[in-house]
């Protein structure tokens, strides 16, 4: 080296020196942060992915946090929905015991009465205060809401519906074959009858869904007195019947394929006639065709009804009688028609849900593929029944179900539909818990874990290789500055040349 002016040693070294230092410096940035990626110019494409993993882990939190929420609403949902349960049961066992009408004394009827009332007047406190966080949760705040129902339309309940912000939607029915009656003719050819000898007798056995009954007539019976005898026992059997010329209509009570009307000729008593089947009967009145003499019934002819078949928004429904149910993602409803909307083949626009339903976000993004709805109706006594039962507010006094002086049969077929409405409540809601919040939680656990694995595989340090690295990066420092110090002190030798 005969140069001072630059010393180029020197240079370099200061060079080395300074990127080892700026590695030693990542280094330990590194092992104290815990993080690999620190600012964008360690890893650019890493940083971005990292940060998306970020947004994804953070929403998934949400939605365990949401589907955790969700839980919770729904078990105080259910604590008021079993206490009502429970006094239901009660209302059943008043209702029993008031029946037994020889064995109680009015007074005893007038405070099993009194019961019920304050036990309806529970029933619509539990309703009315059953709340989470303030929002009430059993007095119909969260079911959905409707405009426009079609007067053919008798009930209807809708469980779920996925609704956008604002939006409506229209439910239209198909009705593609009618709801049937189970029904058979029998035709004597006169308005009473006319047996062989007036000792002889015309023994019918009489059967439908509900159970059977034997019915012996004599000679001379009017078809009208025959009818009469065999509605006695309609809620017995099932069966109702209904003169119609010279022959009488038997037809089940209720629709569907459930239902059957039975017949088996005992003994015909020397009477002329048949059994018509369903087939050759036209509005209970008889043609030719399907039928079988009085005497030649040796086996119990039957029929059976028919559900009605329809198609709700596009798709091919389920039912029974005349409820019509379809259950997808999106909705989830059963509707019942009246009468004449089951036997017409017709489009029906039922009507438009408006809104409504307890909303719930389940996933990781905000759209309506990630929300579960459900509805929850009000369990006040006015809404606990059926249409064709009635509602548990008529057991009431006063009103026509009490158990003083009211119809008591009829109260039991309300206790009998309100207990089963609040069993499918609180059965729709233990299965969205289940199925649909407990899965969800689950589902969202693992996927939390994997992402933030994938993030911690992109973002996190690994100490091993780490510590390695900085070691690596000191000991160059070490070295970078010895040889630092021997290129300054370097350019000195030329002291030896000026003598």
């Amino acid at each position: 080296m005969s140069r001072i002016n630059t010393n180029v040693s020197s240079l370099l070294s200061q060079r080395i020196l300074g990127n080892t230092n700026k590695a030693l410096t990542t280094s330990l940035e590194r092992l104290s942060t815990g993080l690999r990626i620190n600012r964008g110019g360690d890893d650019p494409a890493g940083l971005i992915a990292s940060e998306n993993l970020r947004s994804e882990k953070a929403s998934i939190s949400a939605a365990i946090g949401n589907a955790e929420r969700a839980d919770q609403v729904v078990n105080i949902a259910e604590g008021g929905l079993q206490e009502v349960n429970n006094l239901l049961l009660e209302v059943q066992s008043l209702v029993g015991q008031s029946a037994n009408d020889a064995g109680l004394s009015r007074e005893e009827k007038e405070a099993n009465q009194l019961q019920i009332d304050s036990i309806l007047q529970t029933i619509d406190r539990i309703a009315a205060s059953t709340s989470f966080q303030g929002s009430k949760l059993l007095n119909g705040t969260y079911d959905f809401t409707i405009s426009g129902q079609a007067t053919t339309v008798a009930d209807y309940q809708i469980n779920a519906a996925k609704l956008e912000t604002g939006d409506s939607r229209t439910i239209n029915v198909l009705v593609t074959a009618s709801a049937q009656h189970a029904g058979l003719f029998l035709s004597a050819g006169a308005a009473a009858l006319n047996l062989t000898t007036a000792t002889d007798s015309f023994v019918l056995e009489i059967a439908g869904s509900k159970g059977s009954r034997q019915f012996t007539f004599a000679s001379g019976t009017a078809l009208t007195a025959v009818a009469s005898a065999i509605n006695t026992f309609t809620s017995v059997t099932g069966v109702s019947a209904d003169v119609s010329g010279t022959g009488i209509s038997l037809k089940s009570v209720a629709f569907g394929s459930d239902e059957f009307v039975s017949v088996d000729v005992v003994d015909d008593g020397g009477q002329a006639g048949a059994v018509h089947t369903l087939s050759s009967i036209n509005e209970g009145v008889a043609t030719t065709g399907g039928a079988t003499a009085f005497s030649a019934v040796t086996n119990a002819l039957r029929d059976e009804g028919q559900d009605v078949s329809a198609i709700i928004n596009g798709i091919a429904a389920t039912a029974k009688g005349k409820v019509a149910r379809i259950n997808t993602d999106f909705l989830d409803l059963s509707l019942e028609l009246t009468t004449a909307g089951s036997q017409a083949a017709a489009a029906i626009t039922a009507f438009t849900i408006t809104g409504g339903g307890a909303k719930f976000n389940l996933g990781p993004n905000v759209d309506i593929g990630n929300q579960a709805s459900i509805g929850i109706g009000n369990v006040a006594s006015r809404n606990l029944g059926s249409v064709d039962a009635g509602y548990l507010s008529a057991l009431g006094s006063g009103q026509g179900s009490n158990v003083v002086d009211g119809n008591v049969e009829d109260a039991q077929k309300i206790v009998d539909e309100a207990i089963k409405k609040v069993s499918t409540l609180r059965g729709r809601l233990g299965a969205f818990q289940s199925n649909v919040v407990g899965a969800t939680i689950r589902s969202l656990g693992v996927a939390l874990e994997n992402t933030s694995a994938a993030e911690s595989s992109i973002r996190d340090t690994d100490f091993a290789a780490e510590t390695a690295e900085l070691t690596r990066a000191q000991i160059l420092v070490n070295a970078s500055t010895n040889v630092l110090a021997i290129s300054n002190s370097r350019p000195q030798s030329v002291l030896s040349l000026l003598g």
